[in-house]
């Protein structure tokens, strides 16, 4: 299969159009979207901070209309046509797929049968006891044991076996309630035959590696790290001699034509992306010849989750979007460039600013505490961007079970909202008179 050349604008079109944001928010509200956004992208990276809501929620809101939290708790926890498990960090995965996943349980297992579990077994028996005899068990449920080194800090004994338990596949989540995990057998949760399906060692790691060029959508042969985390080693490893290289994998992948090799104007490296999707790259370069929005709409505005895997290969962000985007969230506040939990702004095919949404819901108010536009982007000039800004901001209020949406105190930010208001009436809510709130339309 040979290489194609692909232009910028065609490869950010045929971005928007893969990663289902092409228009954004053109999904129905129902379980078979938000399977579909899954089997699209192949995981969803699962973070429980809650400041703007949790990253899976706004990856799926940013496509799915309507979208709410039921949605994917009830597929995860009900239907169990999702599970939770360790991909690109804690992912929600299809369920149909476990089989190739299990090769991070049973590397897991192995680890931790010479560590954690031979160290506190009587603790880990009587875990295990307590869910068979007992059900559902979630950290809070037994009392608190002394703190050991666990990862990155001290951890209760009790949370950090449970943990281990479920990374080995063991236990795995029943439920949450609010954050809290709640543990069950995992013969409990998942089918007995799906359970005794295996693939090899090598099909399993192929199938994790696919999962990330399934995520991005251009990815290269190298990136960030974290992008690969669990893929394996992309040169030989003492440690692991028979484990198959990254650089192996890929290349199989090529060789059976399941990724197809590109060329992107001005992005550094060869890129791949699935042969499946090259109707789709039709598609773009259709669009861009006929001059028409993507997807034949116009242009239409989507905040993007930090984690979004559009948003996972910040060198590709930079060099094809020009923009440069860090997740702050981790940074000292004194070194922050923008703020805490700040979302990209996508525009049509472009990535035009930032937004930092904050979500009170003791007070049902979703505040816009600052935006920032990009270089050569000004909001109240450019074309149809306010009304698409006001038509975002109305889902997501939605989308917060908020009443009113709020923006900063600042002239710039006063002047943005009036024009919100103007291009869509009660996007926003209405102006309450001497309050200076903007209320939502009941």
């Amino acid at each position: 299969m040979s290489t194609r050349r692909i232009s910028a604008p065609v490869a950010r079109r045929f971005l928007v159009l893969r990663h289902l944001l092409a228009p954004p928010r053109s999904l129905p509200p129902e379980p078979a979207s938000v399977l579909a956004v899954v089997d699209r992208i192949g995981s969803l990276q699962f973070d429980p901070l809650e400041v703007a809501g949790r990253n899976h929620d706004l990856v799926l809101h940013a496509r799915i209309a309507g979208y709410g939290r039921a949605l994917t708790d009830d597929l995860l926890y009900g239907d169990r046509l999702l599970f939770e498990a360790y991909n690109k960090g804690l992912s929600i995965l299809p369920t149909a797929e476990l089989p190739w996943y299990r090769v991070a349980w049973d590397r897991a297992r192995r680890a931790h049968d010479g560590g954690a579990f031979d160290d506190h077994s009587p603790l880990v028996d009587e875990l295990l006891a307590r869910i068979r005899d007992d059900g559902p068990l979630s950290p809070t449920d037994v009392r608190p044991r002394a703190a050991i080194d666990w990862y990155w800090r001290p951890t209760n004994q009790v949370r950090a076996l449970l943990e281990a338990l479920a990374e080995a596949g063991i236990i795995g989540i029943s439920r949450r309630e609010g954050n809290r995990r709640v543990y069950d057998l995992t013969e409990r949760l998942f089918p007995g035959d799906l359970l005794a399906e295996r693939r090899s060692p090598r099909e399993a790691y192929r199938h994790k590696l696919l999962s990330r060029y399934r995520a991005v959508g251009l990815l290269g042969r190298s990136g960030q790290a974290e992008i690969f985390l669990g893929t394996g080693p992309a040169t030989p490893s003492a440690e692991e001699p028979d484990r198959p290289t990254r650089t192996e994998l890929l290349d199989e992948l090529v060789e059976l034509g399941i990724l197809a090799t590109a060329d992107v104007e001005g992005v550094r490296g060869e890129r791949f992306l699935l042969a499946a999707e090259l109707p789709i790259l039709a598609q773009a370069e259709r669009e861009l010849a006929e001059g028409t929005g993507p997807g034949g709409e116009p242009p239409a505005v989507a905040f993007l989750a930090p984690l979004d895997p559009l948003a996972w290969d910040r060198d590709l962000l930079r060099s094809l979007f020009g923009f440069d985007y860090v997740w702050e969230v981790y940074v000292p506040q004194r070194r922050r460039r923008w703020g805490y939990y700040v979302l990209p702004v996508l525009f049509g095919d472009r990535i035009v600013g930032r937004i930092e949404p904050r979500i009170e819901r003791a007070t049902r108010v979703v505040r816009v505490r600052r935006t920032w536009w990009e270089p050569g982007v000004d909001p109240l000039a450019e074309s149809g961007l306010v009304a698409a800004l006001g038509d975002a901001l109305a889902a997501y209020r939605g989308f917060a079970g908020a009443t009113r949406v709020t923006f900063g105190g600042d002239r710039g930010s006063r002047g943005l909202a009036r024009a919100i208001e103007e291009a869509r009436p009660g996007a926003l809510g209405r102006q309450d008179r001497g309050s200076g709130r903007l209320r939502a339309r009941s």
